[in-house]
């Protein structure tokens, strides 16, 4: 797995050197575009403006447009210097509880791995984390942007989450009228939430639409046709109708064992 990036974490006098890996990855299918007439790939060129030339990569720069039709050319080499240490690292801030934060302000997640040299003081900051019960937070500057971090402890290492700032964040598009709910209704929610709630086991999950997806496309290949799926009926129309029906789907096959039940006597 290539390094995504490569800082240090600061906070007071402690310095941790490390490796920051990027944490997820792509399984998605996708589509390329293709012509309707002839079915050929569509493909797109970078031109430039003024000759009307197709322009590789490697000879695009950045600019910044600080009046019309006039740019100031900005080399990676001049965004190096004008960063100083405190900007290369990562700064904490301060330390939290992971359950004040909103999953709204999490972009991306990396894993954080010491490098050569910050193995002790790597762990030492997990542990203290751990035993706490808090994330730091921090700044360093990533590209052009400064970026604000979350990093957060593991039982096997630690995760940095790129957040978004405050002004970023959009606001409830539309808010809705709150109808009153009665006992009753709360109560058979509540019996419902109860009925499936089991512990989080990422491994159990899988996306299977992506399976319906691969079929698709292996049925298109072999040119078969396609048939179109099922749907089960619905019927129900009543709220409470819909609680009970749920509840009975959800009903154990077999009595949930209780540690509150009372020893049979011998």
């Amino acid at each position: 797995m290539a390094v995504s990036q490569r800082t240090t974490i600061a906070f007071s006098l402690v310095s941790i050197p490390i490796a920051m890996y990027t944490a997820t990855q792509d399984h998605d299918i996708h589509f390329n575009q293709l012509h309707d007439k002839d079915h050929h790939r569509i493909r797109y060129k970078k031109t430039c403006s003024h000759c009307g030339n197709e322009v590789e990569s490697k000879d695009i720069i950045k600019g910044y447009e600080y009046d019309k039709d006039k740019y100031v050319v900005i080399t990676d080499d001049d965004l190096e210097k004008i960063k100083t240490e405190k900007e290369r690292s990562i700064q904490i801030l301060h330390f939290a509880n992971l359950n004040q934060i909103s999953p709204v302000y999490y972009d991306k997640t990396y894993h954080a791995v010491p490098e050569a040299g910050g193995d002790k003081a790597f762990e030492l900051f997990r542990k203290a984390l751990m035993q706490e019960q808090k994330i730091a937070i921090g700044k360093t500057v990533q590209g052009s942007k400064e970026s604000l971090l979350a990093i957060i402890p593991r039982e096997d290492g630690m995760l940095i989450q790129t957040m978004f700032y405050e002004d970023e964040i959009k606001e409830l598009p539309k808010g809705y009228n709150k109808p009153e709910v009665s006992d009753q209704e709360l109560s058979m929610a509540k019996q419902l939430i109860e009925s499936m709630d089991t512990p989080f086991n990422p491994s159990e999950y899988k996306d299977e639409y992506q399976v319906k997806l691969r079929g698709l496309i292996e049925t298109k290949v072999s040119g078969k046709e396609v048939v179109a799926a099922v749907s089960e009926p619905n019927n129900i129309i009543n709220l409470m109708d819909a609680l009970k029906a749920s509840l009975d789907q959800n009903k154990p096959t077999s009595p949930k064992k209780s540690g509150r039940s009372k020893k049979t006597s011998a």
